[in-house]
């Protein structure tokens, strides 16, 4: 009789691969093609992985995509949280966000924008479980402004969560902005011009 400690030895090889490493150059393509054109052979050289050791890891395509998604949203999160939380005034603090947001929208040499903006929102009507993922990351990025509004000295109209709403929708026209090829100097002056209505 085979004792417990060998039942419980876990099956195949462990995987040799980074996860979120993986999520990032997959991101690469989804970015580039859309969901829809994304083939799996792209995405498979990209991860670095054979097709079924894909499959195994992360599903079927859509699975893979929100996967994507989802890594790519608390990326983005942590470093929106940790700018609002550093020094300096709420409005500098809100434009700090804006700027860092605008450099990863336009960084050489991919470009590849706001995830949400460029390819979730397309893919939404027909898929509904990427829309609820990209819906949970619109609500948390929302949170995360509103945590920093209610924390600071503002007038209490609007209210914290009314702000939020507000510099969220300015981060989505930034990302829009950017994904049909505006100039970083534009969008850093249409971002420093919100900042004002935003925090008044």
């Amino acid at each position: 009789m085979r004792n417990s400690t060998e039942n419980k030895r876990p099956r195949g090889r462990p995987r040799s691969f980074d996860t979120e490493e993986v999520l990032e150059r997959v991101r690469g393509v989804f970015m580039e093609k859309g969901f829809a054109a994304a083939s799996l052979d792209e995405l498979s050289e990209a991860a670095g992985l054979n097709r079924p050791s894909l499959y195994a890891a992360f599903g079927d395509k859509e699975q893979l995509y929100i996967q994507t998604l989802r890594h790519y949203g608390t990326t983005s999160i942590e470093m929106m949280d940790k700018v609002l939380a550093g020094p300096g005034t709420i409005e500098q603090r809100l434009a700090k966000v804006y700027m860092a947001a605008i450099d990863f929208y336009t960084a050489p040499p991919s470009k590849l924008g706001c995830m949400i903006v460029g390819t979730a929102a397309v893919e939404s009507p027909t898929h509904p479980e990427i829309a609820a993922a990209a819906g949970e990351l619109l609500a948390a990025i929302e949170k995360s402004l509103e945590r920093a509004f209610a924390a600071s000295s503002l007038p209490a109209e609007p209210t914290p969560a009314a702000r939020a709403r507000m510099a969220g929708a300015i981060l989505y026209a930034i990302a829009i902005r950017a994904r049909i090829g505006m100039k970083g100097s534009e969008l850093r002056a249409f971002a420093h011009s919100m900042v004002p209505v935003i925090c008044r």
